[in-house]
């Protein structure tokens, strides 16, 4: 086997021993880390209060942005003091996990 063949395997190798490398979000693991969620954007991720936004059907990379925004303090204004709070104790697992769950909600509420 070739140098570069030893090389190529061991980069596949490695990608596979380490958690949290390209895997894919667990919609469930998002449901279940969204209770806190629900006091503002509803249980079914549409807000009853309408300055909150919905997030049922929100486009997932999206979410995925706005929550890290609010992480990393870089969205400031109306209630990002709040979730700035809230987002600081998120793990990027969490983040795609909670995006994904709420981008597969149903944008009508499930009405």
């Amino acid at each position: 086997m070739e140098l570069k063949h030893y090389a190529v395997a061991g980069i596949f190798a490695l990608s596979a021993a380490i958690p949290g490398i390209a895997t894919a979000a667990d919609a469930a693991a998002g449901k279940a880390r969204a209770a806190v969620c629900a006091a503002c954007h509803g249980q079914n991720g549409i807000a009853q209060i309408p300055t909150y936004p919905n997030l049922a059907g929100q486009n997932e990379q999206y979410l995925v942005s706005a929550i890290k925004a609010y992480k990393n303090k870089q969205r400031t204004g109306g209630q990002a003091a709040i979730m700035q709070g809230q987002a600081a104790a998120l793990s990027d697992t969490d983040i795609a996990n909670l995006a994904a769950y709420f981008a597969s909600l149903p944008a009508d509420g499930g009405k």
